[in-house]
């Protein structure tokens, strides 16, 4: 089998660059604000050098006796004219080009998220959480670079290296040959030379970052059980790795971005030299004045403005392309979901829930999640499916709400295929109350109202007072606009599981999958939900995953299952 090649440097950026594209004319107006700071500050070195020296030599020729004149205002008005061009294009063109560039990845970043919205169970499960949030944070603002440093600065530079060889060509274009050759080679060595001796390292450092990120987050997570377990030291032994491994590899990139800058200056002021030596002979020759002959070295020093910023930015071009890669990567993933040609409406009735001869198995794992499964739902139905851990139950929740699809056999709603059901028509009409309760770092109204964006007030303490909570919310610092934080960090897990319970009651849905709704809370809060949920469930299709019955509202029917199969 013949290996699959790396993908180039234009492959990598191809699409991020077709992205840019959608933004030409904003991009090219931040490119002639750079390009104009650049110009007015060469102008402003070069008329300032001009202005000084011709105003000394007119006085010494005065002081001698000579008849002389000179002309103050147009060269005075330049400079003003130059200074305030400068300040004005430079703010702007800060101010411009970053909200161009924020607006770009805020595009990204909805781009990238939408994505791993389409993505199944199976497909999620291949990265880390902390890998995920690497790619929507880390990643995208690494591409920050790719015009800010990348594209328009080398552009700008060139250019400027190109407009002071014209203007000394104009006066003696020996002298202009002589310093725009070692400046283009400066150019070419600071675009690719420093590109391709910090690719490597910098590759290395966007992964080392990426795993300490990740070990970090793990490791706050985990804080309990690795000192419960006395592993904490190892994983900071670890940690300490990782870090050295991405100091090593930023001092590299520090010292080649050094090199580069110590040329820029090297090159610079040896080509300032140059100019000031070629340009006194010219002057003793007669061929330019010593206005002229203090212009020209002053307007090649100037360039150091427009080559500063390159060595940088193309030393960590290696960053920024690893990162356009791990995006490629996650833009190409396909999930096993996939919507059907012509996908129907969810059916108006009562859902009827079939599953004929249902295998569902995971990618690497040994054995099936469920195997063989033949299961009916009547119309309001409720059923139980019981189960040890591991025994298949949440893998049936995913298939009945389509987060999975089966590797054998099919399920199907009123006997239409779920496949061949539009996914938002299906998941319009399902509630689905997962293992873990996800809760948001917002307000408990914006967490309420997932379940129904437009729900009132009166809606949200309906469903409060179904779960038990509305005392509790009644008695918050700000009641349903008070924040729950960081993955509901500020309620008990008791708490959080029913405000999740509660965004289900607020979706209204006709097919209810209820997976240990009254885990964590107490048997006295049990039972009162229980009550009120009865209430609520009567007339929809509804399936208790859970470990026992007792406890569930209205269960008609259990089914068990063990190792995917369900129990003889």
């Amino acid at each position: 089998m013949t290996p699959r090649s790396e993908p180039s440097l234009r492959d990598d950026f191809a699409p991020w660059l077709r992205r840019l594209g959608r933004r030409s004319r904003r991009l090219s107006a931040g490119a002639l604000l750079m390009a104009l700071t650049v110009a007015s500050g060469i102008g402003l070195l070069a008329l300032s050098g001009w202005f000084i020296t011709a105003t000394a030599v007119t006085g010494a020729l005065l002081a001698a006796g000579a008849m002389a004149t000179l002309d103050v205002y147009v060269p005075g008005a330049g400079i003003r004219l130059f200074a305030v061009t400068r300040t004005v294009a430079r703010y702007c063109e800060r101010l411009y080009n970053h909200d161009t560039v924020l607006r770009v990845l805020a595009e990204l970043r909805a781009g990238m998220f939408s994505v791993l919205t389409r993505l199944d169970g199976q497909t999620l499960s291949q990265l880390r959480a902390s890998e995920w949030l690497n790619r929507l944070t880390a990643d995208i603002d690494a591409l920050d670079g790719l015009y800010l440093r990348l594209l328009a600065p080398p552009l700008v530079a060139a250019l400027a290296i190109g407009g002071v060889g014209a203007l000394l060509a104009w006066f003696a274009p020996g002298i202009a040959l002589a310093v725009v050759v070692p400046l283009g080679v400066l150019w070419l060595w600071l675009v690719f030379g420093q590109a391709w001796l910090g690719m490597a390292p910098a590759r290395r450092r966007v992964a080392s970052q990426d795993r300490l990120r990740g070990r970090i987050i793990e490791q706050i997570q985990g804080l309990a059980e690795l000192r419960c377990y006395g592993t904490l030291a190892s994983h900071r032994r670890a940690l300490a790795g990782e870090e050295t491994t991405l100091y090593a590899d930023q001092r590299r990139l520090a010292s080649r971005q050094a090199l580069g800058s110590a040329l820029v200056n090297l090159v610079v002021g040896g080509c300032v030299v140059l100019a000031l030596w070629l340009a006194a002979h010219a002057e003793v020759d007669g061929r330019i004045s010593a206005a002229v002959m203090v212009m020209m070295p002053l307007a090649v020093l100037a360039l150091n403005e427009a080559l500063g910023g390159l060595p940088q930015a193309f030393t960590q071009l290696g960053a920024t392309r690893a990162a356009a890669r791990r995006l490629n990567e996650l833009a190409g993933r396909q999930g096993t979901l996939r919507e059907a040609d012509a996908p129907h409406a969810a059916p108006a009735d009562k859902p009827a829930i079939a599953l004929e001869a249902v295998s569902v198995r995971y990618p690497a794992t040994l054995a099936p999640a469920l195997e063989a499964l033949t299961l009916r739902l009547a119309p309001g139905e409720r059923l139980a499916v019981l189960g040890a851990s591991g025994a298949g139950k949440s893998t049936l929740g995913q298939l009945l709400v389509r987060q999975l699809d089966p590797t054998a056999g099919a399920v199907t709603f009123n006997g239409i295929d779920l496949r061949d059901i539009a996914l938002s028509e299906l998941r319009a009409r399902v509630g689905y109350l997962t293992q873990h309760s996800e809760l948001f770092q917002a307000s408990l109204a914006d967490n309420l109202r997932l379940g129904d964006p437009a729900a009132d007030e009166t809606a949200l303490w309906r469903v409060l007072e179904i779960v038990d909570l509305a005392d509790w919310a009644r008695d918050l610092p700000e009641g349903l606009e008070t924040w729950v934080g960081e993955s509901g960090r500020q309620v008990s897990g008791g708490q959080a599981r029913r405000i999740a319970l509660a965004r289900v009651v607020l979706k209204e849905p006709q097919l209810v999958i209820l997976d240990e709704p009254f885990s964590g809370l107490d048997a006295a809060t049990a039972a009162r939900i229980a009550a009120r949920l009865d209430c609520w469930l009567q007339g929809r299709s509804v399936v208790f995953l859970a470990h026992a019955v007792d406890g569930l509202p209205g269960v008609a029917r259990t089914l068990e299952l063990l190792a995917g199969r369900p129990r003889e």
